[in-house]
């Protein structure tokens, strides 16, 4: 019997759409992901828990990658009630309390099953030296900037990546100090990322200058 994750709407094993690639193309999705994190401001009396915190991972532009996204699994500490976490639409969200930090393992499942799962690790962050955040002012904000990097996709997953729709209709906004205070790095990041979109550009447009 097959499963609910493996199939795929639109897509149809064997076709010439779902096997045949699209040649020199390269298509890039920035995304960014992380956790923010507030203190309770003493323990909790029933369970010991010091803080309420947040993992995330959401598209870096405005756009809605369940549609070529097929679901997230997140997997928590083992001490959590499901620590397996599955999720199947934007923004990817899992909303917790406790006391101690550890590493979550994301594993992103694409619409082609013909891409590789991406796996991500994070360290969940709930302690801060910032007075502030620990005050309980303002929460910790620990986010990190990546990109999922497409190469030569079956012509089916090529449409789904170039047709997504808009997340929100409003303001689309980032918790990460990248937009704000950029650093260096994050500088350097997302001026690579803006410079392959241009080439990309072009590519397209020498394309349809040799035809």
């Amino acid at each position: 019997m097959t499963s609910s994750f493996e199939c795929n709407e639109g897509y149809v094993p064997n076709s010439v759409s779902s096997t045949t690639r699209v040649k020199n193309s390269t298509i890039v999705k920035p995304f960014v992901y992380g956790n923010t994190a507030k203190y309770f401001g003493k323990k909790r009396e029933e369970d010991g828990h010091t803080h309420e915190w947040s993992f995330y991972l959401k598209p870096y532009e405005n756009e809605d990658p369940s549609t070529y996204i097929q679901r997230v699994q997140i997997k928590l500490h083992d001490s959590y009630p499901n620590p397996n976490r599955v999720l199947t639409k934007a923004p990817y969200e899992v909303r917790e309390t406790g006391w101690g930090e550890f590493e979550i393992t994301v594993k992103i499942y694409f619409v082609d099953p013909n891409e590789k799962p991406l796996t991500i690790f994070h360290l969940l962050k709930l302690f801060s030296t910032d007075p502030e955040v620990i005050q309980s002012k303002r929460h910790l904000v620990n986010e990190y900037y990546d990109e999922m990097v497409f190469h030569e996709p079956s012509h089916f997953f090529h449409q789904l990546l170039l047709n997504s729709k808009p997340l929100t209709e409003g303001i689309y906004e980032h918790e990460t100090n990248c937009l704000f205070k950029p650093s260096f790095i994050c500088f350097l990041t997302l001026y690579f990322y803006q410079l392959r979109k241009k080439k990309n550009k072009l590519w397209k447009k020498w394309k349809m200058l040799v035809k």
